[in-house]
């Protein structure tokens, strides 16, 4: 949480610092790029050496990472210096990411469900917090403070991670060793693996075109800057009322079901979202995409601990990592590019149609997510006719 606090209030005040030097559109699309770019390439790498030599050191040189990253336009404040401190805090953040979630993984059944979903809104809040902080810092305290500020979340999260040292090296004592190396595309080989891969890229590429798209549509048709930040602050704050109540609805309701319906509901939202120009109604349709967006994550999570083959957690979740990165770098320019020739509102339907085709490949994961769930179930033992 105090790293993305780091990560997302950064990509704010890099973005709003990179527009005060004088920089244009451009420079900033590439700026905001760059946080996922060497994420995107070196994911699963990442991933891999995790699983080989355990949390501890990657925990403690990403951290570290960050630390210098947020740190560094204090005293370097130029398009260059901004691109440097991108790359640390965004390959940082990566790093730290997986080994956490591969950490979570560790633990069984309801308990990784209950830990997953913690990990998830503890990551919408500081979602929140983060663009929240850096904008206000900026107002009060200026340009080159907001980055000392923001660097303060993760040097105390690296005083937090050493108090852990102990339990995190004895942790990888517990982990099974890989055998033998194995392709990455060993990992899409698994059906059950191939889909959650599908599912979790079609579902963040929905996040980030709500993210890039909205903004334009609301210039489009007319609203101010106050009234286009209303209807994504709807969105951040249903991802955090969701994820306080996702520990409970993991206890009812199967994950798959959960991504399922996410994708529906999202699907739908996206087909009626260019009809309407009225506030009310687009900050509802933004909470119900939040809503739908932001109970999938621990989900996912589970799935892929679940599905993963013996020792290749790490890397299965940095596959995850380099596919939403990929996303994050690529939906941008291509949507921007097909903006300029097709207009705002077929983004939204080709993003619809998406979520759709997905819903229609992943329903029979469902099916045997439901069969296997019943065959687990202990039978009923017979009555007592004494």
């Amino acid at each position: 949480m105090l790293s993305h606090i780091a990560i997302s209030g950064g990509r704010v005040a890099v973005s709003l610092t990179a527009l005060q030097l004088g920089q244009g559109t451009l420079e900033v699309g590439i700026l905001i790029a760059v946080f996922a770019l060497l994420p995107m390439l070196f994911s699963i790498q990442a991933g891999r050496l995790i699983d080989d030599i355990g949390p501890w050191q990657p925990m403690r040189a990403s951290i570290i990472c960050v630390v210098i990253g947020t740190s560094l336009p204090v005293v370097w404040q130029s398009l260059t210096g901004l691109i440097v401190a991108a790359t640390f805090v965004g390959v940082g953040h990566m790093t730290l990411q997986i080994a956490v979630q591969r950490q979570m993984g560790l633990s069984n059944g309801e308990e990784r469900l209950r830990n997953f979903s913690w990990l998830s809104l503890s990551m919408a809040t500081s979602g929140l917090i983060g663009p929240l902080l850096a904008g206000v810092s900026i107002d009060y305290l200026g340009y080159r403070s907001v980055f000392a500020l923001l660097a303060v979340a993760p040097l105390v999260g690296l005083i937090g991670l050493l108090s852990m040292r102990g339990y995190l090296k004895a942790s990888h004592i517990k982990s099974a060793p890989v055998t033998q190396k194995q392709s990455v595309s060993d990992l899409f080989s698994s059906p059950s693996l191939r889909k959650v891969f599908i599912a979790n890229m079609l579902l963040s590429a929905a996040w980030d075109t709500h993210t890039f798209v909205v903004p334009i549509f609301g210039v489009h048709v007319g609203l101010s800057p106050t009234t286009i930040g209303l209807i994504l602050a709807s969105f951040a704050a249903a991802t955090i009322v969701i994820r306080l109540a996702l520990p409970w609805m993991m206890h009812r309701i199967r994950p798959w079901q959960l991504i399922n319906f996410a994708l529906v509901v999202t699907g739908l939202n996206f087909l009626l979202y260019p009809f309407f120009e009225q506030v009310w109604i687009l900050v509802s349709l933004s909470f119900l995409l939040g809503l739908g967006l932001g109970s999938t994550q621990s989900s996912i999570l589970a799935l892929l601990q679940q599905h993963a083959p013996s020792g290749r957690a790490g890397e299965a979740f940095g596959l995850r990592m380099a596919l939403v990165n990929g996303c994050q770098v690529a939906l941008p320019l291509a949507f921007g590019a097909l903006g300029t020739f097709m207009g705002v509102m077929p983004l939204f339907w080709l993003t619809a149609v998406g979520l759709g085709a997905v819903r229609w490949f992943t329903d029979d994961a469902e099916k045997h997510e439901k069969n296997s769930t019943q065959d687990t179930e202990p039978p009923t033992p017979p009555k007592d006719r004494t």
